[in-house]
């Protein structure tokens, strides 16, 4: 797995002053570029899914998308999009959560999960844990129970881990790298 890391973290460049000064933007644009990272990633997040027996795997908006979906084909599960509230189709379930000024809303197709299911949350980087936090809420409030949450990146220094720690409820957080 060190080896992993190491080729993950050597695609994944940073950006200073973006999007605004005195941030240090991870960008994962170079390593999605690069097939043999990109298929290290998804290896390494579809034994996450199997390890923690995953039927579905949901992907968080929008780097989410990219990540979850090779991985459910990988892993040989389904994939649902949780999205902002308005951009899906028919009737949805809907979960707020709290933004550092402000609110935000987030929606999954209330067919899309269903009791039995082992969920996994995949995204790209684990941050302040707000939407992650709103999705594990959404997907037991549809009847399904969290089999894990998986990103590649923790901002360790943003509090992310210690904020979804009541959420997780004991399952587990899985972060590839910790920056």
């Amino acid at each position: 797995m060190t080896d992993v890391k190491e080729l993950l973290l050597s695609r994944i460049r940073d950006v200073p002053d973006y999007p605004q000064p005195g941030v240090m933007f991870k960008d994962i644009t170079p390593l999605l570029a690069d097939p043999t990272a990109f298929s290290a990633l998804t290896d390494a997040l579809a034994d996450l899914c199997v390890r923690y027996g995953a039927t579905k795997i949901v992907g968080l908006e929008a780097r989410g998308f990219i990540l979850a979906a090779p991985v459910a084909v990988r892993a040989g599960v389904g994939f649902i999009p949780v999205r902002k509230a308005g951009k899906l189709p028919g009737a949805t379930l809907a979960q707020s959560y709290e933004l550092e000024y402000g609110q935000a809303e987030i929606e999954v197709h209330a067919e899309d999960l269903a009791v039995g299911d082992r969920v996994m949350v995949i995204d790209d980087v684990l941050a302040t844990g707000g939407t992650a936090e709103a999705s594990l809420q959404l997907i037991r409030r549809a009847g399904a129970e969290v089999a894990g949450l998986a990103v590649l990146m923790e901002l360790g220094f943003l509090g992310g881990r210690p904020r979804l720690e009541p959420a997780l409820e004991g399952t587990p957080l899985e972060a590839l790298l910790t920056v």
